[in-house]
């Protein structure tokens, strides 16, 4: 057979939550319902969710994924990020939602992720790009540890694990290349944000900074170091 089609059923605490924070990525509501079961689709071109309620579900037990693959990943990023800006008036990069920036993890593609009220994980990479591929990219010293922090802290939301990895890797790897540095110290600043480790995360940003990089080098950064200064600032100051 041919033209099958699948649709993701996401659980939700909040039906209309849940629709409210796809609208800011924008999703449009194409099916709503209360009885006899809260019951939602929401859609954005060709992606299409279903929403569903449960009374008294934890988006912290959620065990709740998708896959997502689209033609331009960075461009979704980009434009969902600007959604949620002007929705929260920040950009929403710890707890529940969330979303995590394009990065290459190890062993698997490059890609974001976002975690819905739900607590519901959606995966999107490049349309096309295959695991078998991305591991035949061979990385060595700290920019291994980066992929590999990346596969805990983005992929799996163990933090912790990752913010370990990559403060090892940077006493390990003391020698490494200063852009590489660069972009270790920036992740490790997003992590602590994550953790809600105003010191940490205002620490690792500072040193990122002070690395004495060349202007190409300081050019290619610049978008991951916009990206950390950003989720820094949302930190309680008093935290």
């Amino acid at each position: 057979m041919v033209n099958e089609v699948m649709f993701p059923l996401l659980p939700c605490p909040d039906i209309d939550e849940a629709v409210g924070f796809y609208e800011h990525l924008g999703f449009r509501r194409t099916y709503r319902q209360t009885r006899p079961n809260p019951h939602a689709v929401v859609a954005r071109d060709d992606i299409h969710i279903h929403l569903f309620g449960i009374d008294g579900f934890d988006p912290a037990e959620s065990y709740g994924s998708v896959l997502v693959v689209v033609p331009d990943p960075d461009e979704l990023y980009a434009a969902f990020a600007a959604g949620l800006r002007a929705a929260y008036g920040k950009l929403p990069s710890a707890g529940i939602p969330r979303i995590l920036r394009p990065r290459k993890r190890f062993g698997t593609v490059r890609g974001f992720s976002v975690v819905d009220p739900g607590g519901n994980w959606l995966r999107i990479s490049k349309l096309g790009d295959t695991e078998e591929e991305a591991k035949k990219e061979k990385t060595t010293g700290l920019a291994r540890v980066i992929e590999n922090a990346a596969r805990h802290g983005d992929a799996r939301g163990v933090h912790g694990d990752a913010v370990t990895l990559l403060e090892n890797g940077l006493v390990r790897f003391a020698d490494a290349p200063a852009a590489v540095r660069a972009r270790a110290l920036l992740y490790l600043a997003e992590l602590a944000v994550r953790m809600d480790d105003r010191p940490k995360a205002e620490a690792a940003l500072a040193a990122a900074r002070a690395l004495d990089l060349t202007d190409d080098e300081r050019a290619a950064l610049a978008g991951d170091v916009a990206h950390a200064t950003e989720v820094v600032a949302t930190l309680d100051p008093a935290g």
